[in-house]
């Protein structure tokens, strides 16, 4: 239920705010609005409020299927206009005032993300230290020298360093590396006598076609660090079999002592023989204060074209966590750098597909809004809030994309008219318009199937 109407308020704000900004701006340039619809279909709900702006008499309704609106406008192409109302139809406006209400929808969902960003800044969020976990052996961050442990307080590219505020942050600067090809400079804090260091994460040999956890196993920094203590065991998985106990904490597994949650999440997934078969291994444990060895056999389970081992617990405790917030003005600058930052990576992927460079398993549709939507909500107002940000960005850079069924190809129209000083003809806006939906109708059906693919394959 709360995944349901977690998904509802999202597609309610985010198309409204969209739909509005067309419609703030074409009542600004003096267009008649005779339509402003949320959802389309069978109308749910409609009504007239009393109080209009001067000369718009606008029908507010509310259909009966929710993915998308739209704003209808007084327009001779689509219906005999009086006289005296020819001046406020959309298509006597000047090319300017035509491109701008077209262009107002996206950018009203990029200034929403601005403001949401900004409000996760101002309310603050607990996120986890950035100490990072052992790295997954053979990775990229191993043979940089990271061992486990270190605490980064500062990342950037181009030796333009920044502070890091949490493990987010700086699993954020990672994704934006791996997916641009640009190495990552970190600089871990010192202890004690030791001065604080730097090491590069050579991020540009990744060759990262999705941002998923496979790229960030190839990287290495997957988790946080945490201790290595047994969570909720699963009634009837391999652990319980095996004895294992919620607050174990795990000294060793074999000859291999543990250190954190991250390393023995690798033990366990590497405890399959040549053959795919599960090695038993001793586990010498603390429980209580009172030092055990039990034999663990884990389950073997399918993971893409090979196998790994799980147990059926939590592994690892909590990490230790940081509140990060920031003031008035901080984190208004913090919201619209953000939503730079975020429009310029989807932009990038968005075209990475398109050539081949990116996975099409980037794209998502409802199905995986929906699940985020219910996941984000469950986990307290600033996650839901970011996610409404991160969909806000999406929603606005798609728009913008040069399709004719989207904004952007509107836009494109009106560059071509602005270059050339004539409209594009009836004919071809006829035809774009149809390759158009049929490329549109192809993105939702990949979307769709990554969909199933995720929550049900």
């Amino acid at each position: 239920m709360l995944t349901v109407l977690a998904f509802i308020v999202a597609l309610g704000v985010l198309i409204t705010v969209h739909e509005y900004g067309h419609y703030r701006v074409a009542v600004a340039c003096g267009v008649r609005v005779l339509r402003f619809s949320v959802g389309f279909g069978h109308i749910v709900y409609r009504w007239k409020p009393k109080r209009q702006h001067p000369g718009q008499d606008t029908e507010f309704v509310i259909g009966a299927f929710p993915l998308g609106g739209y704003v209808k406008m007084l327009d001779e192409r689509e219906g005999p206009v009086a006289a005296e109302e020819r001046s406020r139809a959309f298509n006597r406006q000047s090319l300017r005032a035509r491109a701008a209400i077209v262009a107002a929808g996206p950018i009203a969902n990029l200034l929403l993300a601005v403001v949401l960003y900004a409000a996760v800044s101002w309310i603050g969020v607990q996120e986890p230290v950035a100490k990072l976990a052992r790295p997954v052996a053979a990775s990229i961050a191993e043979r940089a020298g990271l061992v486990g442990g270190e605490r980064v307080v500062r990342a950037g590219f181009d030796g333009e360093l920044e502070p890091v505020q949490s493990f987010e942050d700086l699993r954020w600067r990672i994704t934006r590396g791996a997916l641009d090809g640009r190495d990552l400079t970190l600089e871990i804090a010192g202890g004690g006598e030791r001065p604080s260091r730097q090491l590069v994460l050579p991020l540009s040999s990744v060759e990262a076609k999705d941002a998923d956890a496979q790229m960030f196993r190839k990287i290495g920094i997957v988790a946080p660090l945490t201790s290595p203590r047994i969570g909720e065991v699963m009634a009837g998985g391999a652990g319980q079999r095996s004895g294992l106990r919620s607050g174990d904490l795990v000294l060793a597994v074999g000859t291999t002592t543990v250190v954190d949650g991250q390393q023995l999440r690798e033990l366990i997934r590497a405890s399959i023989d040549d053959g795919g078969r599960a090695l038993t291994q001793v586990w010498q444990i603390d429980r209580g204060g009172q030092h055990l060895k039990i034999e663990v056999a884990p389950e073997v389970r399918d993971e893409g074209s090979h196998k790994i081992g799980r147990i059926g617990a939590y592994v690892g405790a909590p990490p230790e966590l940081v509140l990060v917030r920031q003031g008035l003005v901080e984190g208004a600058l913090h919201g619209a750098v953000r939503t730079w930052e975020v429009s310029a990576l989807t932009l990038r992927m968005m075209v990475k597909m398109l050539v081949g460079e990116a996975s099409l398993k980037n794209l998502s549709g409802p199905l995986t809004i929906a699940d985020y939507a219910g996941k984000s909500a469950s986990l307290g107002l600033t996650q839901y809030l970011a996610f409404l940000a991160l969909i806000s960005v999406s929603l606005g850079v798609l728009n913008l994309m040069p399709l004719p069924v989207l904004d952007g190809g509107h836009l494109m129209y009106y560059l071509w008219e602005g270059l050339t000083g004539r409209s594009v003809s009836e004919a071809w806006m006829e035809r774009l318009q149809r390759g158009g939906v049929a490329l549109l109708l192809v993105m939702m059906s990949i979307a769709l199937f990554n969909d199933v693919t995720r929550l049900f394959g």
